[in-house]
């Protein structure tokens, strides 16, 4: 039995990388069958990274939470695109398949960019499963799965705790122009509209600021303040990153 390097391509499908190939115009059409060792190594390495990496999504998202069926996809994802680029077993099929998957684009609910990207995550490792460079694969994994635990730990482009998303509702005969401005200096070091939506058919405006309120301020005050200027209507008063994300290009 031949001694496999896992930092070579298991499979040995030719003796040029897969990139010359393409450049040179050279890539096989069809290649021999695949062994059944390095088959199972593909296979289950996949599974074990896909496992690896559900768990470090678990651990940075335990703050927020997760979804079962999520973590489970995470660990199904990898093995799946490194059994289909196995059955391909064409350069040209491998890298095509490659590319279509990195135009997927995944949902969650909610939405979080974070979410999408490790799907990418488990994915990139089952391709590189997948192509037979299981060595390669682990790598990426360990030097990715390390930036992502120190990123979290340390809150890495976390908000500041004061920094906070305040949404107002008033009646649509009020001209909000400037009418919260003096409360907002009082209460706040910095505050911006960000967006203006009707409500309830029409009737009511919704007032959406981004905030960031002074250190130990009285908010129940803050609020009564805002109250009396917008007819007693609903107020929130929530934390940026938990509520009304605003991205702006």
């Amino acid at each position: 039995m031949a001694k496999i390097d896992i930092f070579k391509n298991v499979l040995d499908r030719t003796a040029d990388s897969p990139i010359e190939e393409v450049l040179q115009g050279t890539a096989s059409t069809a290649s021999s069958a695949i062994e059944v060792e390095p088959f199972f190594i593909c296979v289950i390495s996949s599974i074990i990274l896909g496992v690896l990496t559900s768990l470090i999504y678990m651990i940075t998202r335990r703050k927020e939470g997760y979804s079962q069926s999520y973590v489970m996809t995470m660990i199904m994802l990898p093995a799946i695109v490194a059994l289909i680029l196995l059955l391909i077993n064409t350069t040209y099929g491998a890298l095509s398949l490659a590319g279509a998957f990195t135009l997927v684009r995944f949902r969650s609910v909610p939405g979080d960019p974070r979410d999408i990207a490790y799907i990418f995550y488990s994915m990139a490792t089952g391709v590189a499963c997948g192509m037979g460079y299981i060595g390669f694969a682990v790598v990426f994994f360990l030097i990715l799965g390390a930036i992502l635990f120190i990123t979290d730990t340390i809150n890495f482009g976390g908000c500041k705790i004061n920094h906070m998303t305040l949404k107002i509702t008033i009646p649509e005969n009020l001209d909000y122009k400037g009418v919260f401005d003096p409360v907002l200096s009082k209460y706040t070091t910095f505050y911006k509209l960000r967006r203006v939506k009707t409500t309830n058919f029409g009737t009511l405006f919704e007032l959406i600021y981004s905030i960031d309120v002074k250190d130990e301020i009285n908010q129940k005050q803050f609020i009564d303040e805002l109250r009396a200027l917008n007819g007693n209507l609903n107020i929130n008063l929530v934390l940026f990153k938990y509520d009304d994300k605003i991205y702006e290009n």
